[in-house]
């Protein structure tokens, strides 16, 4: 007597190939996904301060880790802080307050300087901007 015909074999529990949503199409290439990075901006510092010195890219990779995670602390105690305050808004007294409990002494003296004049720099440059804006709508 001939056997019934089988069905294939249904996929083991364990099984490593992975079941994709869509397949990719024929002369189609993948986008990378873009990582948002600090090294730009650690590459710009570091030539402010020294000029004839280089960076590796493991070296820019644990400056990269390091400002993720200072910037998440302090995101985080702001957060409690407008939390603990009954407020949703974060602002930049809490950065600011955040900044003081998170660092030591004179560094935090330091960064709290440094981040007022970047937020003057930032309200000035952007009070130029409304000006040029209603200059050339007054213009029409």
């Amino acid at each position: 007597m001939p056997e019934p015909a089988k069905s294939a074999p249904a996929p083991k529990k364990g099984s490593k190939k992975a079941v994709t949503k869509a397949q990719k199409k024929d002369g189609e290439k993948r986008k990378h996904s873009r990582k948002e990075s600090c090294s730009m901006y650690v590459y710009k510092v570091l030539k402010q301060v020294h000029l004839d010195t280089s960076i590796s890219s493991k070296a820019m990779g644990i400056m990269n880790s390091f400002v993720n995670d200072i910037f998440e602390c302090i995101a985080g105690e702001a957060s409690c802080l407008a939390h603990y305050n009954k407020r949703s808004t974060i602002t930049s007294r809490d950065i600011q307050t955040a900044v003081c409990l998170l660092l030591h002494r004179e560094l935090a003296k330091h960064a709290v300087s440094e981040g007022t004049k970047a937020v003057t720099k930032f309200d000035v440059s952007t009070e130029d901007q409304r000006l040029v804006a209603s200059d050339t709508y007054d213009a029409w």
